[in-house]
């Protein structure tokens, strides 16, 4: 570090668990690029002033998380057409006059889809769960081209929001939403399936939001936005159905690089880099 050190950070509360200062500093230290990068605890009322801070203070660009995603937006400049979309916003950079808000969850999902050889366009697609990360994958797939996307969540009256809010974006209707227990209302099989919720992640492992084998017959690719275990209840039960799945890592790891390609453009992170972040979050969860 010295005096031309660009500095960048994550905003959260609680920030203490944060993977990101690892990830972030070995990407900068792999590029060559002079930058660090440190978590902030900022409490819910003093959100505004942190923003105005670290624009006083030329902090480059900040990663936004629980739970200011979406109340961050208000004290933005300007706001990136897909963040808009979402209306969740984790990556600022600083522009004149504020810092700009983008959204790496998209972009995140949409790699992971890519680098498996997922095919969407014109495909039925199955996401369970209706929060925050269902809303990214929703979106990723429709931009993809999906036909349709069935939305199965606990709590019907939450999918259904998901559902008028996508079908209003898509100008058609994309998505139906129904309660978990009526997946067997969705015809055929050869979905490509998002599982967004938390169901199955450490220390509960060894469960899944849909436990009928039945179900899993109708899944041919999927993935599963938990990443720790490595390998969930969702995951064995699509394999054990003759289906292909994978767990949230690298979606986690392309969120983080997304945002530190905003941050240095024209900077790419390398496939050795992503191998290397991806040990060190192994280790860091003792996997």
């Amino acid at each position: 570090m010295d005096g031309r050190t660009t500095v960048c950070g994550v905003i959260a509360n609680p920030v203490a668990h944060s993977m990101s200062p690892v990830l972030q500093n070995l990407y900068a230290q792999r590029t060559g690029v002079n930058l660090a990068y440190v978590p902030f605890k900022v409490e819910p009322d003093m959100l505004q002033d942190m923003i105005r801070g670290a624009y006083a203070m030329n902090i480059l660009g900040l990663n936004v998380t629980v739970p200011f995603k979406s109340q961050v937006m208000p004290f933005l400049k300007e706001i990136d057409e897909t963040a808009e979309d979402i209306g969740a916003v984790n990556t600022l950079i600083r522009i004149d006059g504020g810092y700009k808000g983008y959204n790496s969850d998209v972009p995140g999902i949409t790699r992971v889809i890519q680098e498996e050889g997922y095919e969407v366009d014109g495909r039925d697609c199955i996401v369970i769960g209706a929060g925050g990360a269902a809303h990214a994958a929703c979106y990723a797939l429709m931009k993809l081209g999906a036909r349709h996307i069935y939305v199965l969540n606990r709590t019907q009256a939450r999918s259904d929001e998901l559902e008028h809010w996508m079908n209003s974006l898509a100008g058609r209707k994309i998505i139906m939403s129904l309660p978990l227990d009526a997946w067997d209302w969705i015809p055929g099989d050869g979905y490509l399936a998002v599982q967004t919720t938390s169901v199955g992640m450490t220390p509960n492992v060894g469960r899944a939001a849909i436990e009928d084998p039945e179900f899993y017959k109708k899944i041919r690719c999927a993935i599963d936005c938990i990443y720790t275990p490595t390998e969930t209840k969702f995951m064995q039960n699509v394999k054990a159905a003759g289906g292909k799945a994978v767990n949230g890592l690298r979606m986690l790891l392309y969120q983080g690089i997304v945002s530190y390609e905003i941050w240095n453009p024209g900077v790419k992170v390398s496939e050795e880099t992503v191998l290397e972040a991806e040990q060190a979050i192994m280790e860091m969860l003792g996997q």
